[in-house]
């Protein structure tokens, strides 16, 4: 019993400390001073997770909520892989001053997460964006009246929405591999005097996603939580954009890629014909808002040898090398980092083929940025590398990525410029011997897979209880004469 009470106690333990463990979860707000119009964000990170609800943000004073951007990491390392994910709110300063942030708390994934203040500097000027009168439609508006009347009473008309609901590319054209931005927005204009607001936007961009989702695409998705207004001017006009869904994808082959017509159901009030102060002056109605259909074409890359395996982007290399003097058989680091605008999860390890230097798989790291309809960021091969023969070695000439370049519409190819000088005498006969040797796998199968009793483990489980028990009959005898 006590040995059973025991067990129990240090499984509770153990669960409740990694418990604490995976609920890693950091809030941070910067910076502490910007300029007018400058940017403010809170960035929440999870580790090990995903952040799957979140929120909401606080409304801080000074500021306007500027939409919500997303980032990932992924490192590879030793076998291990590890993560983290961040989703940034945005803030816009809109006036000058020292604005104090009080504590706050914040959801994510349905933990409570208390947050600490922090003082804001803002300074210079600037002149704040006029306001939607559309921006309070997402505040509920229920009358419990609404199933007496008939929607169709002649007491009240509607008002007409001067608004619509749009799906937007930043592309018509790309090739394969190559990405291309969609977005679907509700664009309300500042002059629009019908009162509106969202009507089941959760389930309805469930349906909209089955639609919207290219079958032959690789989606990196902006994770739009929050729906904030954006103001934004089309063709003279403004309008205050409420943006529903972000997405970037990246085509794996020349099929066309249509996007469907969309529609948006929002609750539209119509208005009494006769308006009193004790009368009901509103009466809920809805309407469809819908999208035009779009098409993206697919061209194929240009013929290369590499043409099915390359990324394709906007890239650039940075690496660097811990030594560059070796001595044979001792070991070095070098890392080979791409950098750039593009499909980042799809980059693959660089070509390495050096004759004399002997280069181990590497350890990986990507960071994956989404923000401004972009997604950037940062795949990092980490080697390990043990040189055999002395020499002096140019790798520009030996490690090499090859990619299509996006701004150039050509094949582009980041080399390394790091030279190694390698000293000490050759060790090709040692590598050769320790590689021709037998494999591990080869010594477990010449080893019998007959199962033998350990007897000596036995006598030592019988052992241990014997002695678990006298402890427990002296115990008891102690108690019981204590007691008396």
């Amino acid at each position: 019993m006590f040995l059973r009470l025991t067990l129990i106690f240090c499984v509770l333990i153990i669960g409740i400390v990694y418990n604490t463990l995976s609920q890693d979860i950091t809030v941070s707000i910067e910076p502490e001073k910007i300029s007018i119009g400058g940017i403010l964000q809170i960035n929440v990170t999870i580790k090990n997770d995903q952040i799957k609800n979140y929120g909401p943000f606080p409304e801080i004073d000074g500021f306007s909520k500027s939409g919500v951007s997303s980032s990932s990491s992924t490192n590879f390392i030793n076998g291990k892989i590890s993560s983290s994910q961040s989703i940034i709110q945005n803030y816009v300063a809109t006036k000058t001053g020292v604005f104090e942030i009080q504590n706050f708390t914040i959801k994510v994934n349905g933990k409570a997460i208390n947050v600490s203040g922090k003082s804001i500097i803002v300074d210079e000027s600037y002149q704040e964006p006029k306001q939607s009168p559309f921006n309070n439609f997402f505040d509920p508006f229920d009358d419990p009246f609404d199933d007496f009347f008939d929607r169709n009473n002649d007491e009240y008309y509607a008002v007409e929405a001067d608004a619509f609901l749009s799906l937007n590319s930043d592309k018509s054209s790309v090739y394969v591999g190559e990405g291309f931005n969609t977005n679907l927005s509700f664009f309300v204009s500042e002059n629009n005097s019908a009162d509106m607001r969202f009507y089941e936007l959760g389930r309805q961009l469930t349906d909209i996603l089955k639609k919207i989702k290219p079958s032959n695409c690789w989606e990196e998705n902006f994770n739009i939580e929050n729906i904030n207004s954006i103001p934004v001017t089309i063709n003279n006009k403004r309008y205050n954009q409420y943006k529903i869904f972000e997405a970037t994808y990246y085509p794996f082959n020349t099929e066309p890629i249509v996007f469907p017509k969309l529609e948006l159901e929002l609750i539209k009030y119509k208005l009494s014909k006769r308006p009193s102060f004790f009368g009901r002056n509103k009466m809920e109605d809805y309407e469809k808002f819908y999208s035009k259909p779009l098409s993206i074409m697919v061209r194929e890359l240009p013929s290369h040898p590499l043409k099915d395996n390359v990324s394709v982007g906007n890239f650039n290399l940075r690496d660097k090398i811990d030594r560059k003097e070796i001595i044979t058989g001792e070991n070095f680091n070098y890392d080979f980092e791409i950098i750039g605008e593009g499909n980042i999860s799809a980059i693959s390890e660089p070509s390495i083929k050096v004759n004399g230097i002997d280069f181990y798989p590497p350890n990986s790291q990507q960071i994956i940025k989404r923000e401004k309809g972009k997604v950037f960021g940062s795949k990092k091969f980490s080697y390990y590398a043990v040189p055999t023969k002395p020499g002096s070695y140019n790798l520009s000439n030996n490690i090499e990525w090859v990619f299509f370049n996006t701004q150039k519409d050509i094949y582009d190819t980041l080399k390394t410029n790091v030279k190694v000088s390698v000293t000490g005498e050759s060790k090709n006969n040692i590598v050769t011997d320790f590689k021709n040797s037998d494999s591990f796998l080869e010594i477990i199968k010449s080893k019998s897979n007959i199962l033998k009793s350990n007897k000596k483990q036995l006598e030592n489980s019988i052992f241990l209880n014997i002695i678990i028990i006298t402890l427990l009959l002296i115990s008891s005898i102690y108690l019981i004469l204590y007691k008396k």
